[in-house]
């Protein structure tokens, strides 16, 4: 996210009334902003703060999050897994593994969170196991796809979530004016919206949050 949707004033008030970082957390975001290209793409202290909120409240004993950077995300969710619990992150560049890694030891995560390494399309089937909630942040093209991959591996009860689906406020542009990424998030809030088997919300939250909670098969 590149483009602030709510004024600054405000987002800088959210940032004063959320429960600060971890010392990991505020570590990975600072040298995330320092030296890893494209750090926009960090989920940051409200969104993440949120992510661990969410995690909490469900409860989960597995997760998987789709799109894994630096690993900032992937801590925040595994705050609240069940004591048995973990969580499994996909992401295809390898060159931000070992940093992701070395963040999840300091937050003592080390053995909750497993880092696997290339194409979500090709390693989600592969995944032999169901997922209480599930986090899509990755490549914008691929959302619908990847919605479908794991949708039957969610019980019933379960969540979705997908990050970026305003995609710095596009989605409201007339359709020729929408980038290509924009039309794919607006795909998929539209494809979300009109699935029968999930009750969602769209949480206008930084980039925006869809959340969709399993209702049916």
């Amino acid at each position: 996210m590149t483009q602030l949707l709510i004024a600054a004033a405000l987002d800088n008030y959210a940032n004063q009334y959320t429960s600060p970082e971890s010392p990991a957390l505020a570590a990975l975001n600072r040298e995330t902003n320092m030296k890893v290209p494209m750090p926009q793409m960090l989920s940051g202290h409200v969104q993440g703060a949120m992510l661990q909120m969410l995690s909490h409240m469900i409860k989960p004993k597995k997760v998987l999050e789709i799109g894994t950077y630096t690993g900032y995300s992937a801590i925040c969710l595994a705050q609240g897994l069940q004591p048995e619990g973990h969580l499994v992150t996909i992401d295809i560049n390898e060159e931000l593994e070992d940093m992701a890694f070395r963040y999840i030891c300091d937050a003592g995560l080390q053995g909750k969170i497993q880092q696997l390494i290339g194409k979500a399309v090709d390693i989600i089937p592969g995944l032999d196991e169901s997922f209480d909630l599930v986090f899509i942040d990755a490549d914008k093209q691929n959302y619908n796809l990847y919605y479908d991959l794991v949708f039957d591996k969610v019980p019933i009860g379960g969540f979705i979530l997908a990050d970026n689906v305003l995609y710095e406020g596009e989605v409201v542009l007339p359709h020729d004016e929408q980038s290509k990424n924009a039309k794919a998030m607006h795909a998929y809030n539209e494809k979300v919206k009109n699935d029968p088997r999930v009750e969602h919300v769209l949480l206008p939250l930084r980039d925006g949050i869809m959340i969709a909670r399993k209702t049916r098969n």
